[in-house]
């Protein structure tokens, strides 16, 4: 795939009026028009403008050259599963634009109102769904941009990743020491061994959302839908637990019991019930939320790949997951 650098929105009005001009176009293709100023935020990945229409706001995405597959993505996801996502008004998947209308308030927002668990009860089923939706597709969304964290490439990936010093900081602040890269070196051949045992289970790779907490979901009338897909690859479904169970356990003050999150965990397994015993999905699962640092910190070195001067502010974020495959049980209570 062909991609084009998105320029940083607050130094480029060249691409500021190439980017008006897509937006205002794919809008009055649907018969709508912009009411006034957009509203930047800029991350180093994205930039996104909250765009006010006569209609509603809509939103507009631009993905830097490591999240590109994004607007891919979305578009193949509308196409696959409708109901869980928001169908984009427009993408541009050359340049890794989207243009996505409104989606009403988020999980976070009801957990704000409601702290009761049960909303990730019935959110979960629905995300678990959409990946089996999506199994089918994996090659295909491989082929078109989405990154392939599938077990039996992963070590590989893990491997390479510990080539990279200057993503890893090795010595310097917020990266891992010298001592700290040799003992992630010899974790490799162990690493690489419960890669081949997940994927000997033989759960089929799908699409991974990566980061999917409380503020990464709709809940709206329309039922719960899933968005902002940037850090997302192919792998195994279940490495999604890592940063979701977490995510509930901080959200908590870190006040969710074991028992509420292997509830949680569960709800979440219940789609694949009719292929596999418990037990064996269990086993995949704590597999897959072990081997999941790994993926979270490619995806962050993907995030990171611009020249955007804040990527510092999160530099330390690849070699902190990392840091993440000696805590034993990434889900412990003290993580």
């Amino acid at each position: 795939m062909t991609t084009i650098d998105r320029a940083p929105e607050s130094s480029c009005e060249e691409w500021r009026t190439r980017a008006r001009l897509w937006v205002d176009e794919q809008l009055s293709r649907v018969g709508r028009r912009v009411t006034g100023p957009v509203e930047p935020r800029v991350r180093p990945w994205s930039l996104v403008w909250r765009v006010p229409t006569d209609d509603g706001p809509v939103w507009f995405k631009a993905n830097n050259p490591g999240t590109v597959h994004e607007a891919f993505l979305i578009a193949a996801l509308a196409e696959l599963t409708p109901d869980r996502v928001l169908t984009p008004i427009a993408v541009d998947p050359e340049q890794g634009w989207s243009l996505l209308p409104d989606g009403g308030e988020s999980l976070r927002d009801v957990l704000a109102r409601d702290p009761d668990p049960a909303h990730w009860e019935r959110a979960l089923p629905g995300y678990a769904a959409l990946q089996l939706a999506s199994a089918s597709r994996a090659d295909g969304l491989v082929a078109g941009g989405v990154p392939d964290h599938r077990p039996e490439v992963l070590a590989g990936l893990f491997a390479e990743l510990l080539d990279d010093h200057g993503s890893l900081l090795i010595g310097a602040e917020g990266g891992l020491t010298p001592d700290q890269h040799e003992r992630l070196r010899a974790e490799v051949p162990s690493y690489a061994e419960r890669c081949r045992r997940l994927a000997d289970i033989g759960i089929p790779a799908t699409v991974q959302h990566d980061d999917l907490h409380d503020g990464n979901v709709f809940a709206g009338d329309a039922g719960y839908r899933y968005f902002d897909w940037g850090d997302a690859s192919v792998a195994h479904p279940f490495g999604t637990l890592l940063v979701t169970l977490r995510s509930i356990r901080y959200a908590s003050s870190r006040s969710a019991e074991n028992a509420q999150l292997t509830r949680l965990r569960d709800a979440y397994l219940e789609a694949w019930t009719d292929r596999y015993d418990r037990r064996t999905l269990v086993e995949a699962a704590d597999l897959a939320i072990g081997l999941a640092p790994v993926s979270r910190a490619l995806s962050w070195r993907r995030a990171l790949d611009t020249v955007d001067e804040s990527r510092t502010d999160y530099a330390d974020a690849v070699p902190g997951w990392l840091e993440e495959l000696f805590a034993g049980d990434p889900l412990r209570s003290d993580a």
